[in-house]
């Protein structure tokens, strides 16, 4: 992770502050001036920068305001990240000149700079925050475990996808079964097959149609039976009276029924019983029949059922496919548990030695913090150890409870303190607001060596009211506030040298500063190594 350091500060339209730039230096950067000057209004536009809510400070919503604050990367790599009003009243981000989020701002800003305040701690909100720092704290690595984890995930996500309820797969294969049986049984010829077996079967049924009313008529007409038309049409001729004068129609009678019975012989040359087969015809039914069905059933054609049926095979092949793949998934699934298992038992022993050795130091780090008195504990929970909660007990003899909860606003930012001592690093910029509050003397004195020694690891910026911690510090900005024609005005200058000795007097004697406390002012600025 590169080296962050926060470089500048700018506030405009902030409540009492027109306007200020405050330009940091690395190490420990303090904060001083009398109460009301602003000094929580400039951290409220750092944090607004960091992409708070504008409700944390009740003049974050002026018409004019704008924040920005400048971080550097490895010393040379700059960003700027800005929080202004629009006209619409508004907030707006930005990263680089480029429009963004609040919450853009806020991811951004997590890995380049905590907050550590009397009432809230960016780096202790979260049990996320807490593993991540018992993490660093003892070089306990999760990788191959995050990387088990992802890798069972997707073979789940995997099985999910492919699976399904077990019933519902194999009632869908017996379907697609039965639907390629019976497509395959079916066995079709080609596309044009329904339409080739009806115009067979319409051809041979006209014949045979033909056959049948051809042996009907020549039964009708001359048959054994009496009752056939020319058996009837020759009684009738032998009938007629006998005479010459009947003679010519008798003549004409027996010539119509000879050529009748001509006619019936050539008809009798036309009749073919094997000119059809019946057996071919009933076949030829049936499977027009199959063919008809399989067309209404599957698409409307033999095209759309032959497609279909390509479609269903591939879909039983995919399907065959799936369950040899989600076997092979079972199997890695029960791998992957298993390693999971095993390397979430090993990250909760690693986390868990590696909070007891934390405990420690940090308990070593308490009495220079003002809380010699005070028991902290890191307790480690869950299959992996993430599940961590920072316990406090603030005196001897009361109940332990979280530190959140039973910290006062002073004692937390002191123990956060004491956890930077124990954790600090050059890849992340550190900002202690009163972090002397309740506090003076010999104590005072040590707050503000332990500033000084997290600040030789990392950038530290404090808000302090306390002379012996703004004595220990690298850079010091001064907040004033002065009235102007009955308007408030808050202007911010870094003080060196003899303005810096009148400051840390002031501090020490209020505003009237005499001898003793300028001296004891100097002193004290001499001897902060």
């Amino acid at each position: 992770m590169p080296k962050s350091q926060l470089v500048e500060l700018y506030a405009h339209g902030l409540g009492v502050i027109r306007e200020a730039r405050l330009e940091f230096g690395s190490g420990f950067n303090v904060l001083t001036g009398e109460t009301g000057a602003g000094k929580t209004l400039l951290l409220g536009a750092l944090q607004l920068c960091l992409g708070a809510d504008a409700s944390l400070s009740r003049d974050a919503t002026a018409p004019d305001m704008r924040a920005a604050a400048v971080f550097t990367l490895d010393g040379d790599q700059e960003v700027v990240l800005v929080r202004e009003m629009t006209a619409s009243g508004r907030l707006r981000s930005a990263v680089d000149g480029v429009p963004s989020s609040a919450e853009a701002l806020r991811s951004f800003a997590q890995d380049l700079i905590v907050l550590h305040g009397q009432h809230d701690s960016l780096t202790l909100r979260s049990r996320v925050e807490i593993v991540k720092i018992v993490d660093e704290s003892g070089g306990v690595s999760t990788e191959a475990l995050v990387t088990t984890r992802q890798a069972l995930s997707e073979s789940r996500r995997l099985r999910d996808q492919l699976g399904g309820d077990a019933g519902a797969r194999e009632r869908e294969l017996d379907f697609v079964e039965f639907q390629i049986g019976e497509l395959e049984g079916a066995a079709i010829i080609s596309e044009q097959e329904l339409d080739e077996t009806l115009a067979e079967l319409t051809r041979l049924t006209e014949l045979r149609d033909g056959q049948v009313a051809l042996v009907a008529v020549m039964d009708e007409l001359d048959a054994d039976a009496d009752t056939s038309v020319l058996t009837r049409f020759a009684r009738a001729i032998n009938a007629v009276p006998s005479g010459e004068a009947y003679d010519g129609a008798r003549a004409l009678l027996r010539n119509a029924l000879e050529l009748s019975r001509e006619g019936v012989h050539e008809l009798a040359t036309l009749a073919d019983p094997d000119a059809y087969d019946a057996s071919l015809i009933q076949t030829l039914e049936d499977r027009a029949t199959v063919l008809q069905l399989l067309a209404r059933k599957y698409g409307g054609s033999l095209n759309a059922a032959s497609t279909l049926l390509e479609g269903l095979q591939r879909r039983r092949e995919a399907h065959h496919a799936a369950t040899a793949r989600m076997a092979e998934l079972d199997q890695e699934i029960v791998a992957l548990e298993t390693r999971e298992s095993a390397l979430a038992k090993e990250a909760r022993r690693a986390r868990e030695e590696a909070a007891v050795a934390l405990t420690a130091s940090v308990a070593r780090q308490l009495p220079r913090v003002a809380l010699a008195h005070a028991k902290l504990r890191i307790e480690v929970d869950g299959d992996d150890g993430s599940s961590m909660q920072v316990l406090f007990t603030p005196n001897p003899g009361q109940p332990e409870g979280t530190l959140q909860s039973l910290a006062s606003g002073g004692e937390l930012s002191r123990v956060l303190l004491a956890l930077s001592l124990e954790t600090s690093h050059e890849d992340i910029v550190t900002v202690f607001d009163e972090v002397d509050a309740g506090i003076g003397g010999q104590v005072a004195q040590q707050i503000g060596e332990c500033l000084r020694e997290v600040g030789q690891r990392q950038q530290v910026l404090a808000v302090t009211h306390l002379a012996s911690v703004a004595a220990k510090a690298d850079h010091h900005f001064v907040i004033e506030k002065t009235v102007r024609k009955n308007e408030v005005y808050t202007s911010v200058r870094v003080v060196r040298g003899d303005e810096r000795v009148d400051e840390i007097a002031r501090m020490l004697a209020g505003d009237t500063i005499t001898p003793e406390s300028r001296s004891l002012a100097q002193q004290m600025l001499e001897t902060r190594s």
